[in-house]
């Protein structure tokens, strides 16, 4: 243990004597150095930093300066010209004003309710395709049975009597759940659109393209859903012309038969 400890104070001796020698080689180094010499290294390190100085107040910095005057233009003409800053806050005041204003009266309009139904069947019925909800569709067909009947069976009606009341079920059951989507699809447009009001209140000089193409899609949107509308309703009238068309063969037929019998009555001696 002891050998250890003698080892490792002659080493720190012989570091602390290295470190020695070469403080004392700097300090005789800079004493050889003759003055003058150090004069002009200082002199020729104050003429660089001087020239260095010069050059960025003089033709860099006329540069910089004439950066900074078309900067301020170009900020300027954005602020008075292309996105005039008085004209956007009244364009945010009357956006606010007119949501305030309607705000209150549409939250009105959506809270009314239509329904008119009294008993259990219709009522349940009623209130399925009113809640603008697209989920309960599979419900469709058997509350709409329960209250509109089957479609009577074939012992009882003529075939062409069974078809017609088929396919008079099916195209009010597709109209029935064609409009619950579209209800759907309504209260998501009108969610749409809050956003988009709030979004126009607050938006950035120069971010109005961005609002306007969401808006551009949800108008295309709405086209969209209207012409589904459009094509229900008018599949609705094609199917009611059709059984109105019906209707008259069924008694153009009839008639056809009743006329038969008639000569034959007449016709039997």
């Amino acid at each position: 243990m002891k050998t250890k400890t003698l080892e490792l104070l002659r080493n720190a001796q012989r570091r602390l004597s290295r470190g020695k020698r070469w403080l004392v080689v700097a300090v005789i180094t800079m004493c050889l150095i003759s003055s003058n010499t150090q004069a002009q290294g200082i002199a020729d390190i104050l003429l660089l930093l001087h020239t260095i100085t010069s050059t960025l107040q003089g033709p860099i910095g006329d540069v910089l300066g004439e950066m900074r005057k078309v900067s301020a233009a170009v900020n300027n003409f954005r602020q008075e010209i292309i996105w005039p800053l008085a004209l956007i806050n009244q364009a945010r005041s009357f956006v606010s004003a007119t949501r305030a204003h309607y705000t209150g009266l549409m939250s009105q309009i959506e809270g009314l309710k239509n329904n008119s139904a009294t008993l259990a069947l219709p009522m349940q019925l009623e209130s399925m395709f009113r809640g603008a909800q697209s989920g309960p569709i599979g419900q469709i067909p058997s509350l709409y049975t329960q209250v509109y009947q089957p479609v009577s069976l074939s012992g009882i009606a003529q075939p062409v009597q069974r078809n017609l009341m088929d396919i008079d079920d099916a195209m009010s059951m597709d109209s029935l759940k064609t409009a619950m989507v579209s209800d759907q699809t309504t209260q998501g447009m009108l969610t749409l659109a809050d956003s988009l009001e709030q979004q126009a209140m607050t938006a950035a000089p120069g971010s109005a393209s961005m609002v306007t193409a969401q808006a551009r899609v949800a108008d295309l949107e709405t086209q969209a859903q209207l012409a589904k509308m459009l094509a229900a309703q008018l599949r609705q009238e094609a199917t009611k012309l059709a059984h109105q068309n019906a209707l008259l063969k069924q008694r153009s037929a009839a008639t056809q038969n009743l006329q038969n019998q008639i000569q034959k009555v007449l016709g039997h001696p």
